[in-house]
C-alpha cells in the first residue's frame, strides 16, 4: 500500500484540449480560461498568471506597494505570502492565529489596527487554510473601519464558499488562486488574480507582460513600455489543462467533503487525535488533524504504512530569514506555535478510492492506539 499525499487524475478531456492547443485550434485558450473563471467564481475580472505566487506578486504591484509600506498577514501561511511583500522592500507584519481554524485571528488583527494607524499600512493578506474561510463579514467590516485593502489568498480555497457564495466574489479587493499549491502539486502550473475593481485589474493586466503596449494601428511589432512589470503570463498548455480541471472542481469538492465525512465517522474518539473544527463552509481541500504528542513520530509511523502526510504550515517566525530579519522569538506567536507542534494533514482528494480512504483510517487508528 502506498497512498501519496496528493494525486491528480488527468483524463481524455485534458489531453483533447491540449491537442487543440498544439494543433492551433485554441488560440484564445488563456482568454477562454479567464472568462470561464469569471463565470465560475462570479467575479467581474479574472487574470491568469504563470503560478499562484505570480498572482500574489502582481496583486502587490496592482495596489502600488512601495518600500517601507506594511502588509499584515497570518503567521501561519506559506512563505510566498511575506515573500512577495519583501520583494518590494516592504514589511510583512505577522498576526497570530485562531487555534481551531488555523486562520488569522480577527480579534488580534483588529487589535493591531486599532493601535497602529499609519499611511504606510497598505493592506491585509488573508489565507483561507484548508478551504475554510475566516468570518468574511467581520473581516470586511474591519477593512472599512480602518481603511485597508483586503487581498485574499485562496490557494487552499478554489471553489470554496462563504455563506454559499464562492470565495473571490464576496467582497475582497483582490483574491489570488494557485492551481498547484504547496504539497499538492498539479501536472501544470498556474494562478489567477480576480477583482471587481476595474482600475486594479487594468493595472495588473498592463504589468503582467512587462508593461508593454502595442499600438492597434501598427504592424503588431511596434511596442512601448510604460512601467516596470514582469512576465507573469500563463502557458497555453497549462491554461488548457486548468480549463478542463475547472469544470470538474465542484465535483472534486463534493468528493473531498464526502471523504471528510468518512474520516469524521471513523476517527471520532480516536485516542490522541483531534479532528478539524468547522465553523464556516469547508471545502476540505486539506484535512488537518491534531496529534496531541510526538506528531513527527506519528507521521513516520504512517509513512511506514504507506500513508504520506503534509504540514500546513511551519509558522513564519520559525523560518531562518524572518526570525533573523525581524528578531522574532519562538514564543512570540504562542497559538501558532502550539498548533504547529500538533497539526498533520492527511490525504484528502477526489482521486482517492473508497478502499484507500478506509486504509488511511485503519492506519491512523492503528498508530493512535499505540501512543502512550
Amino acid at each position: 500500500m502506498n497512498i501519496p499525499f496528493y494525486r491528480v487524475e488527468v483524463g481524455g478531456d485534458e489531453r483533447e484540449k491540449i491537442d487543440e492547443v498544439f494543433d492551433g485550434e485554441a488560440p484564445g485558450i488563456i482568454a477562454d480560461l479567464e472568462a470561464a473563471f469569471e463565470s465560475y467564481i462570479g467575479v467581474s475580472h479574472a487574470l491568469a498568471t504563470s503560478h499562484g505566487t505570480a498572482a500574489l506578486h502582481l496583486a502587490m504591484l496592482a495596489i502600488d506597494l512601495k518600500r517601507g509600506d506594511k502588509v499584515l498577514c497570518s503567521i501561519n501561511a506559506f512563505p510566498s505570502i511575506p515573500e512577495v511583500v519583501r520583494h518590494f522592500d516592504a514589511e510583512p507584519i505577522f498576526i497570530d492565529i485562531n487555534a481551531e481554524s488555523f486562520n488569522i485571528d480577527l480579534d488580534k488583527l483588529e487589535a493591531y489596527l486599532a493601535v497602529n494607524k499609519s499611511k504606510k499600512l497598505k493592506g491585509v493578506i488573508v489565507s483561507h487554510i484548508a478551504g475554510q474561510s475566516v468570518d468574511l463579514d467581520r473581516l470586511y467590516e474591519i477593512a472599512r473601519k480602518y481603511d485597508v485593502k483586503i487581498i485574499e489568498d485562496a490557494s487552499d480555497a478554489l471553489g470554496a464558499t462563504y455563506k454559499g457564495q464562492k470565495i473571490g466574489s464576496t467582497g475582497a479587493d483582490i483574491t489570488c488562486f494557485d492551481f498547484s499549491p504547496h504539497l499538492r502539486r498539479n501536472v501544470c502550473n498556474g494562478g489567477m488574480m480576480v477583482s471587481d475593481d476595474e482600475e486594479i485589474i487594468e493595472r495588473a493586466r498592463l504589468l503582467r507582460h512587462h508593461a508593454m503596449t502595442v499600438d492597434d494601428e501598427s504592424l503588431g511589432y511596434i511596442y512601448d513600455v510604460t512601467d516596470i512589470g514582469s512576465q507573469y503570463t500563463i502557458s497555453p498548455l497549462d491554461a488548457a489543462t486548468i480549463f478542463i480541471q475547472l469544470e470538474k472542481q465542484d465535483d472534486n469538492i463534493e468528493r473531498q467533503q464526502a471523504i471528510a465525512e468518512r474520516f469524521n465517522e471513523r476517527l471520532e474518539g480516536a485516542p490522541h487525535i483531534k479532528l478539524p473544527a468547522v465553523d464556516q463552509d469547508h471545502s476540505y481541500s486539506l484535512y488537518i488533524i491534531k496529534v496531541d504528542k510526538n506528531r513527527d513520530s506519528f507521521a513516520r509511523e504512517l509513512a511506514v504504512r504507506g500513508i504520506q502526510t503534509g504540514l500546513h504550515y511551519i509558522p513564519l517566525h520559525l523560518l531562518s530569514y524572518y526570525k533573523a530579519k525581524y528578531s522574532l522569538r519562538v514564543n512570540d506567536f504562542p497559538i501558532a506555535l502550539r498548533s504547529y507542534q500538533q497539526v498533520l494533514s492527511i490525504p484528502n482528494y477526489a482521486a482517492l478510492s473508497d478502499d484507500e480512504v478506509e486504509e488511511i483510517c485503519d492506519a491512523i487508528l492503528e498508530v493512535a492506539s499505540t501512543r502512550v
